[in-house]
């Protein structure tokens, strides 16, 4: 069973609820404010979601900007989900939700989400990584050191992949 640490209560709640669990409270306060800087649209992104998902099952024909919403909501979904006691340090958290929320994972299959995590995590550097615990905020430094890594990333995980 997997559950989320990411993304802030309201999410957690979401998916809580949703595995039959009963959620926890872990205010805004608790966070890194690097967390906050990349959680900012994944809140809204997801509501969307959640609504047109709703709204889709009734329907067949759907334009490009709904199937867009619905195909970057599963993603962002399953970015959310860790195995159960085994939490991910903040750090490694703050990666893969930039890397979900920049749009690197909108060409990633579903079913590949998790390998891709984890090699991401595998092969980012340190250095980046203790920048993040070091500065509490994603540094305009920190941005773009992450938007270079993520690129060749994707571009090397899906080269390795038959998408």
């Amino acid at each position: 069973m997997r559950g989320s640490l990411r993304g802030g209560r309201v999410l957690y709640s979401v998916l809580a609820l949703r595995d039959g669990r009963e959620p926890y409270s872990r205010g805004s306060a608790a966070q890194l404010k690097a967390m906050k800087q990349v959680c900012g649209s994944l809140k809204l992104e997801l509501a969307q979601y959640r609504e047109v998902a709703a709204f889709a099952q009734f329907g067949s024909d759907l334009d490009a900007a709904t199937q867009y919403l619905l195909n970057r909501g599963a993603r962002l979904t399953e970015v959310l989900k860790q195995p159960q006691y085994s939490p991910i340090p903040i750090e490694k958290q703050v990666v893969v939700i930039y890397a979900a929320v920049k749009g690197y994972l909108d060409q990633i299959p579903i079913s590949s989400i998790n390998q891709y995590e984890h090699e991401l995590l595998k092969s980012i550097d340190p250095d980046i990584l203790s920048d993040i615990v070091q500065q509490k905020n994603i540094t305009e430094q920190i941005n773009s050191q992450l938007a270079t890594f993520c690129q060749k990333f994707t571009q090397s995980f899906l080269a390795t992949q038959s998408v």
